[in-house]
């Protein structure tokens, strides 16, 4: 694997910080000791997490009114995959890179995945888009794509979609992520019911097109663009499509898809039971999808969703297997120091979640204790595992810090040199 930041610098980093880790190592291991919790146990399976980056995510974001673009913005896929390789080098847990196309499409699958191979990366799930119409387009998706009234323009949307499979097992990728943006801004624009008949077909396609090993993901949101009736705009309506569709078929859970105050850990225990939870895209929201860093809002959210998580885990053994990744907008920050911030988040609630005594938790669910229930999970959630993450990321060759070790190595005025700007060109796809 190679190293896109100094190893060097790394180790001087890492140097500087290990004495007062090891202190708080030791420490947090004491008073987990004290609890009955091998805190080496802990960091052992805190090495095992692993979340995708996004491909967009690297490049900035923007908003309905403006983008601000950052220096050194990767122009292309290569250069986004150099970005999720020093993100991987420095937390050791972001080996996965997810796609989307067009904005990520290559003609030489063969070199992408030779680079992603030479990072020490690979490709996790492969997004399709037709909630945007790309140059050449023969067919507009302004009034829907896998739902739209006119067969020509589903058909369009569909063979993209076959494609994004095409380009995905090139690249190694064994699972397919479709969201829509179709639904109705008026009442009465559409048949409710028919474009929702209209996007089964569609899918039915798609689907007979995966690999033996595939899935597709089935992506839903309450709204946006289609402000009145999003086609599939809740996890109910996933739900429904994903079993009529099939055992290839799961649904994802984007924590930022839901009206506020939504019980997401609710949904997540739901589809976990009925075997159909694919996976989720981690971020975080104060009003709407606002797409923030994961756990800079509402960190509690986030950690009871990892503790049914590990509840479903405890039932289902190895198989329970969901994808994880990032999918959030960085507008006013470095998006390589959002993404390593918030994969320590997402990590550090798996951990969290570990630390549940679920056999003391479970006596207290069966005697109608909701105090002690509730006191066993923020227990946990109190805890500050910070040392154990840190200490998973420097065994695995990571920095402790990683924030801190990627600002004093350069690295944005680095490519910031290498990727003079470029009108037009933008690094996210979003905006």
């Amino acid at each position: 694997m190679s190293t896109i930041i100094d190893s060097g610098r790394v180790a001087e980093h890492n140097a500087q910080l290990r004495a007062g880790l090891d202190a708080d190592y030791e420490a947090l291991g004491g008073m987990l000791a004290r609890r009955g919790v091998d805190i080496e146990r802990m960091t052992a399976l805190a090495q095992t997490f692993a979340v995708a980056l996004p491909s967009w995510g690297v490049g900035t974001g923007g908003t309905r009114f403006a983008r601000f673009p950052g220096r050194g913005e990767p122009r292309n896929v290569f250069e986004k995959l150099d970005d999720c390789a020093a993100i991987h080098q420095l937390t050791r847990a972001t080996p996965g890179v997810s796609l989307h196309f067009p904005w990520d499409k290559t003609t030489d699958p063969a070199a992408l995945r030779q680079q992603a191979e030479h990072h020490g990366l690979y490709f996790d799930a492969v997004n399709s888009n037709t909630f945007q119409d790309q140059a050449g387009q023969e067919h507009s998706y302004k009034y829907g794509s896998l739902t739209a009234n006119n067969a020509a323009t589903r058909a369009q949307a569909v063979a993209h979609n076959i494609e994004c499979i095409a380009l995905g097992k090139a690249l190694g990728s064994r699972a397919l992520t479709v969201w829509v943006g179709d639904g109705a801004n008026f009442p009465g624009q559409h048949n409710l019911r028919g474009a929702l008949e209209r996007y089964l077909d569609s899918m039915r396609e798609i689907y007979a097109a995966l690999p033996a090993d595939w899935l597709v993901f089935i992506e839903h949101k309450l709204f946006e663009p289609a402000f009145y009736a999003t086609t599939i705009a809740d996890w109910g309506t996933s739900f429904a499509c994903a079993q009529t569709l099939g055992d290839k078929a799961r649904c994802l859970v984007d924590l930022g898809h839901h009206a506020p105050n939504t019980n997401i850990e609710m949904i997540v225990a739901r589809l976990a039971q009925f075997g159909k939870l694919g996976g989720f895209h981690f971020n975080d929201s104060k009003y709407g999808d606002d797409d923030l860093d994961s756990g800079s809002i509402n960190p509690f959210q986030l950690f009871l969703v990892f503790n049914e998580l590990a509840d479903a885990a405890e039932r289902e053994g190895a198989a329970f297997k969901p994808a994880y990744m990032l999918d959030q907008s960085h507008n006013v920050t470095d998006p390589i120091e959002s993404l390593m911030s918030s994969a320590v988040e997402v990590q550090r609630a798996f951990v969290q979640s570990q630390l549940v005594d679920r056999a003391a938790l479970r006596q207290h669910q069966e005697a109608n204790d909701a105090l002690a229930s509730a006191q066993a999970l923020k227990h946990a959630y109190r805890t500050d595992v910070s040392a154990i993450l840190a200490m998973a990321r420097l065994r695995a060759g990571g920095a402790v810090d990683p924030v801190a070790c990627y600002r004093a190595s350069g690295y944005r005025t680095q490519v910031a040199e290498a990727r003079p700007a470029k009108a037009g060109v933008s690094g996210s796809g979003i905006v």
